[in-house]
């Protein structure tokens, strides 16, 4: 019991030595509680990410006014819905035509009461659009409606979603869906295996940097602390005790910083509903990770740092005398340093060989995390054998040498999370951009003739619609036609469709055309059967209208339109047909836009809507990919940004510690006439040498990891260069600027008041 009682003693004491020592220590307990506090804050924000999404996900379905299957009959509990999507600038914009059809018609989730013919709600961003400059390049899409109030956090799947619920009182049950509940869709769709590798690595990827720092953080102040240690030798204490107080004072300094991390994260959750990511927005309080992960980071932690302290102080000699030196410098061998990638190598080819018995994802994640762990074990090795054979060069570069040779494993340190992170962000670009194709898919459509695709439904202004369209700000070109469907007497149907020559050329290849020529045009299938020259069609939807295809058509090879559709079917020009007798029409338009003019479009959705608000407009692309993987690829760019951001200021911390604890050294060599240029040119020769280092070696661990990602996924090797490129580019330029952000505290430290001691 005594025994016991000591041993809380000395991790008592410890815990006080945290705090105490003056100015130097609480700074020293700042700085630790701030590069651990980001860690654990990054840790609560992944653990996070699942439960936001999967909040998203529950708001949207709680919404869902899509009916397959059995009809329902109108009742004073039904409402007719309609969908209005469409775009601004690029961000998706969720709209919705209502019409109750009762008084107790059901409302959507975040809605109070149904709009009532000419009044829309509104999301609160879209809210903001409209009170904008830009409003009104948006609002003529709400046909003039009366913004009467607001949708409610429950009704939107993110705060900054653009959404509105428009009133109406002539939406007709044959054009929507009719409801009596919202909520309860279809159920989502399956995540391809080789999504759920994507997943996996991700995770790996975004969160092993995280723990690499964590490592470094706890080891603030290290060299003040071996000084503090051998002063207690000098006053009786033993090896044992000495590494209970270290470990003490290491627990109480991670302690503190699981304290700032949750504060960190509750202040940064607060940030969250202001920041959107590829169009990806969340409410703060969908930012809540699991209480049992929040336990197991809380203790964690500070279990972390005494297992790094103690193995840290294997390597240094606490004697009583007042001083601390390093055991004998024994050359960092290499051996068990390949261990650990080997393992995880063999682990991830194993899988892609199909042998998985720690199960498929388990494994992989394993494997990823072996193999990405290479690069911190590896670091200090190679930077050390790098920069003990460095000789010569500028004063500034000496110091730098020097100051690497002397101690290599601590500018490692600092490095070891952005090499993860590029190693890791490589292989997963090399991944997406192999399996790429299985996602993508070619549209067919020629973006070279149309850029855009307009589609009225039959109605009776339809050709002054079509002139509005033409005459939309930034269209440069208008090639339309009006259609309606016909029927031949022996059943069969096909498309009439009226323009002129120019317009049909998009659906067939005419070899001469004037108006008054009709040509029929057939598909791969023989469609349409039946119609030909000669035969009588009669109009769909129109009672008693028919129409002879003259004798003198003439058949035309059939042409993919812009869209990419060949569609077969009656070409006539207007002078071989009297429109007016026809009906409704509906259209089809394929337009072209001035580049120089990056508004062009939504002034045809303006042009459009105030024709018809229920018209569709296609903005063509030649090739687009599967919403899940665009999904993940989002996520891998929205966590490495904010990985990347958040390991950057985490190194500020450690290199502003770093110059804290020599800064008498930097003071006395200003002193005595050692310019401050050559002190910062010396400070960015120690950030470069590693990074170039550890950045070397991350692209060869990335490489790797890459390859056996796509060996897995059963895709061949390809190296995405610009991948490589951007990946490398971006982990130099964070540790590039945080030197650069480190500069005005290496001045200050090395101003005469700098070498004065107590």
């Amino acid at each position: 019991m005594t025994r016991l009682r000591d041993r809380a003693a000395d991790l008592s004491m410890g815990a006080r030595m945290a705090f105490t020592g003056g100015r130097d220590g609480w700074l020293r307990a700042v700085l630790t509680a701030v590069g651990v506090g980001v860690g654990v804050a990054m840790l609560l924000l992944a653990a996070a990410v699942p439960g936001a999404l999967d909040a998203r996900q529950a708001r949207g379905d709680a919404r869902d006014d899509l009916r397959m299957g059995e009809k329902i009959p109108a009742a004073a509990n039904t409402v007719l819905i309609r969908q209005t999507d469409t775009e601004f600038r690029g961000q998706p914009v969720r709209g919705r035509v209502l019409r109750p059809e009762g008084p107790a018609a059901p409302a959507p989730p975040g809605v109070a009461a149904l709009p009532r013919a000419g009044e829309v709600l509104v999301s609160p961003a879209l809210r903001d659009l409209l009170g904008s400059a830009d409003g009104a390049l948006f609002a003529p899409r709400l046909g003039g409606a009366t913004v009467t109030g607001v949708i409610a956090d429950e009704g939107l799947a993110g705060p900054r979603e653009l959404a509105y619920y428009l009133g109406s009182d002539t939406l007709a049950a044959d054009d929507a869906t009719r409801l009596d509940a919202f909520g309860g869709g279809l159920p989502g769709e399956a995540f391809d295996p080789v999504l759920v590798v994507l997943v996996v690595v991700i995770f790996v990827v975004l969160l092993l940097p995280i723990a690499v720092f964590l490592g470094a953080a706890v080891r603030f102040g290290g060299e003040r602390r071996d000084r503090r240690l051998a002063a207690l030798r000098l006053v009786g204490a033993d090896a044992a005790m000495v590494r209970r107080i270290a470990a003490g004072e290491a627990a109480a300094g991670a302690l503190l910083g699981v304290a700032a991390g949750g504060v960190l994260f509750a202040l940064g959750r607060q940030v969250v509903p202001l920041v959107t990511l590829m169009d990806l927005s969340v409410y703060a309080a969908d930012v809540r990770p699991p209480l049992p992960l929040v336990a197991a980071v809380a203790l964690a932690v500070p279990a972390l740092a005494v297992v790094v302290t103690l193995v840290s102080m294997r390597a240094v000699l606490v004697e009583p005398l007042g001083v601390t030196r390093r055991a004998t410098p024994v050359r960092r061998r290499l051996v068990w340093r390949l261990l650990l990638p080997a393992a995880g190598l063999g682990l991830l080819l194993a899988g892609a060989a199909g042998v998985a018995p720690l199960g498929g994802e388990r494994q992989t994640a394993a494997g990823a995390v072996l193999l990405l762990a290479g690069v911190v074990t590896l670091l200090p090795w190679l930077t050390d054998l790098l920069v003990r054979r460095l000789r010569g060069g500028p004063v500034a570069w000496q110091l730098a040498v020097r100051r690497l040779q002397l101690d290599s494993a601590a500018s490692a340190r600092l490095v070891n999370g952005i090499a993860v992170a590029v190693a890791g962000t490589i292989g997963l670009q090399m991944l997406f951009a192999g399996v790429a194709g299985r996602f993508t898919f070619d549209t067919g459509q020629d973006t070279s003739r149309a850029q855009v695709q307009v589609q009225f439904f039959p109605r009776s202004d339809t050709a002054a619609g079509l002139d509005r369209l033409a005459d939309a700000p930034g269209v440069t070109a208008s090639h339309a036609t009006l259609t309606t469907q016909v029927t031949a007497a022996s059943g069969g149907y096909g498309t009439l469709r009226i323009g002129d020559c120019a317009a049909l050329a998009e659906f067939a290849r005419l070899d001469r055309c004037a108006d008054g020529d009709v040509f029929l045009v057939r598909d791969s299938e023989g469609q349409p059967a039946g119609i030909g020259p000669g035969a009588t069609v009669a109009v769909a939807g129109v009672d008693g209208v028919t129409w002879q295809v003259p004798r003198t058509t003439r058949e035309a090879p059939v042409r993919a339109d812009p869209s990419g559709y060949q569609q077969a079917g009656l070409l006539v020009t207007p002078g071989a047909v009297d429109a007016a007798r026809l009906g409704p029409l509906g259209a089809d338009a394929y337009l072209r836009l001035a580049a120089d003019q990056p508004d062009a479009v939504e002034h045809v959705r303006n042009a459009a809507a105030g024709v018809d608000p229920y018209a569709s407009v296609l903005t063509l692309t030649e090739n687009r990919q599967a919403s899940q993987f665009v999904n993940v690829q989002r996520g891998l760019y929205v966590g490495a940004v904010v990985t990347l951001l958040l390991i950057g200021a985490s190194m500020l911390v450690g290199v502003l510690e770093q110059l804290r604890e020599r800064r008498r050294l930097l003071a006395m060599l200003v002193a005595v006439g050692t310019r401050r240029s050559t002190l910062s040119w010396s400070v960015l020769w120690q950030s470069a040498v590693p990074v170039v280092i550890g950045l070397a070696l991350a692209v060869v661990f990335g490489l790797a990891l890459g390859a056996v990602l796509l060996r897995m996924v059963q895709t061949p090797v390809t190296v995405a260069w610009p991948a490589l490129g951007i990946s490398t580019g971006l982990g130099a330029a964070v540790v590039l600027l945080v030197t650069g952000l480190s500069l005005p505290v290496l001045w200050r430290l090395t101003r005469p008041d700098g070498i004065r001691t107590e």
